[in-house]
Parts: C-alpha cells; sequence; structure tokens
C-alpha cells in the first residue's frame, strides 16, 4: 500500500510506503518518484459506486487507540470533518460515554472525585460500551462509519496495568462488534508528558502510561495499523486519511461484520 503525504518542501506530492512488519506499522519511506495525488479522489468514486450497486455495503467501525495525549481526539476529530466534508455519513463516538448512568460514574472516577475497586471499575468500561452496543450495529449496518476514541483494547490495557489478569480483562468485552480497523497512535509516555493538559486525570501518570504500552502490544493483531504519533500533525493526518478510506471502500463491498475476541 502506499501513502501520499504532502512534502513540506514542495506542493507536489511525495509517495511513502507502508512497513508491512510489525503490524502494519506506516513508515515513511521515500520514494524517488512524484507524483499527483489522485488517490483519494479515486476512492471516493469507488465509493460511490459500490454504495450504488452493493446491496450489502456498510458503514466501517474505525478505532483509534493510544496513550493519553497520544493525539486520538484530534486525529478522530480531524478525520470525521475530513469524511463528512466528502459526502459521507459518518459520526464520532468515544469511550466513555459520559452522557449515560455508567459513564457519569467513570467520569466521576477518572477525576479523582469517587473510589471503586479496580475490578468494579473495568466492568464499568465495559458496560458502557455494551450500553451502546445495538446501536453501533444499527448505525453501521445502515451505511453510517463510525470513528471511536478509545474501544475495548483501552479497557484492557488500562486494567491489565495495573495487575489485572489479562484474560480475565478481556472475557466481558467478548461479542461486542470488533472494529474493521484500529489506528494505534505510537508515541512514547516521555513524549506524551510533555503535551499540554497531561496530569489532569487518574491515569495520566508516566510509569502507569509506560505499562499501559506494554500492554497494548499484547494486543496487536490483523485489524491493526501503528503510526508514528509524533509525526507532524498534518502529516499524520494525511496518513489516517489514507488507511481509513481503505478500510471503508473494503466494508462497502460487503465485508461482514465480526465479533471481538470470539472464537471463530
Amino acid at each position: 500500500m502506499m501513502f501520499k503525504v504532502r512534502s513540506q518542501e514542495s506542493n507536489m506530492q511525495v509517495c511513502w510506503h507502508a512497513r508491512t512488519m510489525n503490524f502494519g506499522r506506516v513508515g515513511p519511506l521515500r520514494h524517488p518518484k512524484i507524483c499527483p495525488c489522485s488517490q483519494i479522489r479515486s476512492s471516493f468514486r469507488q465509493m460511490q459506486m459500490n454504495t450504488a450497486h452493493n446491496d450489502n455495503s456498510r458503514g466501517s467501525l474505525i478505532v483509534l487507540e493510544g496513550l493519553d495525549r497520544s493525539g486520538k481526539t484530534s486525529q478522530s476529530n480531524r478525520l470525521v470533518t475530513f469524511l463528512k466534508e466528502k459526502g459521507l455519513s459518518v459520526e464520532l463516538w468515544r469511550f466513555p460515554d459520559r452522557s449515560t448512568s455508567t459513564g457519569q460514574m467513570i467520569s466521576a472516577y477518572l477525576a479523582n472525585e469517587s473510589q471503586l475497586d479496580d475490578r468494579a471499575i473495568h466492568l464499568l468500561f465495559s458496560a458502557n460500551r455494551w450500553e451502546k452496543r445495538s446501536l453501533m450495529e444499527s448505525k453501521v449496518m445502515s451505511g453510517t462509519s463510525l470513528i471511536i476514541d478509545r474501544y475495548s483494547y483501552s479497557g484492557v490495557a488500562f486494567s491489565a496495568a495495573k495487575g489485572l489478569d489479562v484474560e480475565w480483562c478481556k472475557a466481558p468485552e467478548v461479542g461486542l462488534i470488533a472494529p474493521d480497523l484500529v489506528i494505534y497512535l505510537d508515541i512514547s509516555a516521555e513524549k506524551a508528558a510533555e503535551r499540554g493538559g497531561y496530569g489532569t486525570e487518574r491515569y495520566e501518570q508516566l510509569e502507569f502510561q509506560k505499562k499501559v504500552a506494554e500492554h497494548y502490544r499484547t494486543l496487536y493483531d490483523a485489524s491493526w495499523k501503528i503510526v508514528d504519533g509524533g509525526l507532524p500533525v498534518e502529516t499524520l493526518e494525511e496518513q489516517i486519511r489514507e488507511i481509513a478510506l481503505g478500510c471503508i471502500l473494503t466494508c462497502q463491498k460487503g465485508k461482514p461484520l465480526s465479533k471481538l475476541w470470539q472464537a471463530k
């Protein structure tokens, strides 16, 4: 796969290759040729054709994951704005969803306003996702793509970093809709800690975030694409756009939904 990222030195487009190792890590390996940026326009033409001629066409479930302050929220917003401008049906979701009853309990816990057992808060995070499961499926099957800021992987990685058993952490998530794509913004805990606002919530502690990063690595699977979260914001945005468009095209061709961590 090739990613076309706008060069800062030129108004032309420079081709970049995605590395195929390390579970889909996207790496900036400069290609010697300069070419016009037509891939995104071609992708949208293909999307229009898929929607018009495929009764099994559906939306995509795309998750952005990463450490606290890795840029997930900013990039999720940018991606949704881009897709909406292109006329696609898309919504931005975030977990935890703090508008629900369980979400409000989670919000108080994260703000250090309440204390809960590690297992209890893990199950609350999971329940928060299950609250939205039916609506999530309805949206996706009706053709709306969902861009989700954090999902079950965060729940497992953060709870496991506290010392809970990984398989126990996964168990309440089994049966939720599996994402079509997980984009992991890879950045060191040290770099994330340098960003504005760090330390305002319970889990924003350097040593803890390092443990979270270790557990994220155990969750990588074929649906993951890893991007360098330390890249300039616009460069990272271009890479995420290309990855997301490829996923949306695949789902419009009728890719079936699957369930998370369930034996096939």
